[in-house]
C-alpha cells in the first residue's frame, strides 16, 4: 500500500455512484498546489471514497470545499495520460465550498470530522 495525506480544494462537487456489484461509491477531485513563484504548479487527485461514509459526506463535499484527504494512491491511464487516485480511507472537511453557506454535519450521524464511526469527540468517555 502506498499511503499519502493530501489536503487542498475540491474542483466539483462530489458525485455518488452504484457499481454494477450495488456497492456505493462517491468521487470527487482535489487541487493541491505544490511549489511557489514561478515554479508553482497544480497537481489534480481523482479521488473515490467507497460506501455509506460516502454517500453521507457527498452533500458536504462540494467544488471549492477544503479538504484533507488520506488514503491509498495509485495511478491509472487514459488517453495516453495519467491520472493520480486516492482511494479514500479519511475524509476531513476543512471549510469552504461554492454555495458560501456552512453546513453542519448531521448529529448522530456516526462520522465525525475523520469520516470514521467513533471520530466524534462527544462521545468520548472521559
Amino acid at each position: 500500500m502506498k499511503s499519502i495525506t493530501i489536503a487542498g480544494g475540491l474542483t466539483r462537487d462530489a458525485v455518488t455512484r452504484t457499481t454494477q456489484g450495488g456497492d456505493k461509491i462517491t468521487g470527487f477531485s482535489v487541487a493541491v498546489d505544490e511549489g511557489f513563484g514561478d515554479k508553482k504548479r497544480t497537481l489534480y487527485f481523482e479521488c473515490s471514497l467507497w460506501g455509506a461514509r460516502g454517500e453521507k459526506r457527498a452533500e458536504y463535499l462540494t467544488k471549492g470545499t477544503k479538504v484533507a484527504v488520506s488514503g491509498d494512491l495509485s495511478t491509472r491511464e487514459h488517453d495516453g495520460k495519467t491520472y493520480l487516485t486516492v482511494r479514500a480511507d479519511q475524509v476531513t472537511l476543512m471549510g469552504g465550498g461554492q454555495r458560501g453557506e456552512r453546513r453542519e454535519e448531521p448529529k448522530g450521524s456516526g462520522y465525525g470530522a475523520g469520516g470514521r464511526p467513533g471520530d466524534d469527540m462527544d462521545e468520548i468517555p472521559f
